[in-house]
């Protein structure tokens, strides 16, 4: 054990540059990640700002009963869960298919076009892209408004109906992120060994026959490994865009964990009660995570660990 720490000295001291690089990233992962968590334990205080949180009287799982009482509970929980299990089963196969499409294409060129205009929404601000929509959707001007005006849809702002919110919010996050989820896929794809596709030539195989049979199975660890990660962020609706979309008329859908925690927590002061929500959130998220890696074990042999 001695001569062990004595090299792994000696490597540090070689490579100190390497070590000072680590070091920025690791304060950040602890200042941010893990210092935090020392403030979970306002969910189970009465947490007063004159007292302070360490101060502050225990009251054991107060919080945690009020939040499963409450009128709320079942409809925050719903929205969160319809929200996020839309997004994975709408946006899961497209960067599939996205990926498959450009290996399939010969041309560079034309492959880095279609790079190009899929990749490119995704650098835009969720704030510009909420101010998009709701230009594009106006009662009055809106371009697409007009356009389902066409079709026969006789409301008067769609912005503001509760039924149209999740599919604004689903299918907006399918357009501005399905060409950056297709990045990994597309790595996935080229790790496949040339000689399959050779082989599946010489057995004449058709285009689609070599999609099924090589590209499939081939990005299939990958598909397994993302899918897990989603699940594990199921009960993790992205705050931002959701806050920017809602309003009073579509807050019976587009009321979520995330802007449920922000409201009872920063606009009416309830630390304590907002900490305990956000706790059952996470640890939801990560029972779905492990449950989900557990069924990926058993079926198949790919897993996060």
């Amino acid at each position: 054990m001695p001569d062990l720490h004595k090299k792994t000295r000696k490597l540090m001291l070689e490579h100190w540059q390497l070590y000072l690089l680590l070091l920025f990233p690791l304060i950040n992962l602890i200042i941010f990640k893990y210092l935090p968590i020392l403030g979970l334990q306002m969910a189970f205080k009465d947490f007063r700002v004159s007292k302070g949180m360490w101060d502050s009287p225990w009251v054991g799982l107060k919080h945690f009963q009020a939040f499963f009482t409450s009128p709320n509970f079942w409809a925050i929980i719903g929205n969160t869960v319809t929200i996020s299990l839309y997004t994975i089963v709408a946006a899961f196969p497209f960067a599939i298919l996205l990926a498959i499409g450009m290996n399939e294409l010969s041309s560079a060129r034309a492959r880095k076009t279609v790079q190009f205009f899929t990749y490119a929404p995704y650098f835009i601000s969720t704030v510009v892209l909420v101010s998009m929509m709701m230009q594009m959707f106006d009662p009055r001007i809106g371009i697409l408004t007009r356009l389902l005006q066409l079709f026969g849809y006789r409301g008067d702002n769609v912005f503001g109906s509760a039924t149209a919110f999740r599919h604004l919010y689903v299918w907006s996050g399918v357009w501005q992120q399905t060409g950056y989820n297709a990045i990994m896929y597309l790595a996935a794809l080229t790790a496949i060994n040339v000689e399959l596709y050779d082989a599946a030539k010489v057995d004449g195989c058709s285009k689609w026959q070599r999609i099924w049979h090589v590209d499939l199975p081939g990005i299939q660890p990958t598909i397994i490994i993302l899918l897990i990660l989603n699940m594990g962020y199921i009960m993790s609706v992205g705050f931002e865009k959701v806050y920017l979309m809602q309003n009073p008329m579509n807050l019976e859908n587009s009321e979520i964990i995330a802007t449920y925690v922000y409201r009872m927590g920063l606009i009416n002061s309830n630390f304590s009660f907002s900490t305990a929500v956000g706790f059952f959130n996470s640890l939801i998220n990560l029972i779905l995570m492990l449950s989900v890696n557990k069924a990926a074990q058993k079926v198949g042999e790919t897993s996060l660990w």
